[in-house]
């Protein structure tokens, strides 16, 4: 796993309004795949996972639109592991196209038993997969 990963994401139409800018709530998709993919690069798949009783989920965001998305563009959208604790973990992310930065995120995302939805810590291998990524 790479310290910040980066998975790319193509805007459809499907993804506009009626002026052919990115809705403002579809970046929120954008930003759980990466993540979701991110995740899966590390080895660990969230349908094995939730069979251990193990799921994620965003406790916090915080998000600022910067530039819009449109039609077609091709964007880029990263993930990174900037403070991990026992069961939770906060990640900075980006969604640009080019250079042109379009969205900044900073997400705080916290382990949680499946049946309870009471936080737990994280399985060792997960934590040493964060922890090898951020050197």
């Amino acid at each position: 796993m790479s310290n910040q990963f980066e998975w790319p994401i193509r805007v459809y139409y499907e993804d506009t309004d009626a002026g052919g800018i990115v809705y403002h709530a579809r970046y929120l998709y954008f930003l759980e795949r990466a993540r979701t993919e991110w995740l899966r690069d590390a080895g660990f798949n969230q349908s094995v996972l939730k069979q251990q009783k193990l799921i994620f989920v965003v406790r916090d965001m915080q998000i600022k639109w910067q530039q819009p998305a449109v039609l077609d563009e091709l964007l880029t959208v990263t993930a990174e592991v900037v403070q991990i604790k026992k069961a939770s973990m906060i990640m900075t992310q980006t969604i640009t196209c080019g250079d042109e930065k379009k969205v900044q995120a900073q997400v705080t995302i916290a382990c949680v038993n499946s049946d309870t939805k009471k936080p737990m810590a994280m399985p060792d291998e997960i934590l040493q997969a964060i922890a090898v990524s951020n050197g």
